[in-house]
């Protein structure tokens, strides 16, 4: 029986998508929707990315779009383990850690981790 575990590169590509989620989401949090002068200019009317995204960001971590999408996917990766699943559990869920869905969040890494003890899928 051989279990879901992804290979040296493809942890090398796991490590790349879970480092560059944590970063962009840590951008948008404290250089983006923590920065008074930041919202103050993008509630003036300020049509610019960061606006764009700072928006989008506070739109979906209300809704707790974060959490939700995190834990559905990791589920989704628990049933069917998968490297493109695992990745995209893995992005959203470093998103929800940061900007304020930490429970469900959590609860989707949790679930990460438990995929790593399921069967690897066999070669059709």
């Amino acid at each position: 029986m051989k279990l879901f575990q992804p290979s040296s590169r493809a942890t090398n590509y796991l490590l790349i998508v879970g480092f560059c989620s944590i970063g962009y989401a840590l951008y948008l949090r404290y250089l983006a929707i923590e920065q008074t002068p930041v919202g103050l200019a993008c509630a003036g009317g300020l049509r610019t990315w960061l606006c764009f995204s700072r928006h989008i960001a506070i739109v979906l971590f209300t809704y707790s779009a974060f959490g939700w999408t995190a834990l559905v996917v990791a589920t989704v990766n628990l049933l069917r383990p998968s490297l493109l699943l695992f990745a995209l559990a893995l992005s959203i869920a470093c998103f929800g850690l940061v900007l304020y869905n930490v429970g469900l969040s959590a609860l989707a890494v949790g679930l990460l981790l438990l995929s790593f003890a399921r069967r690897a899928p066999e070669p059709d």
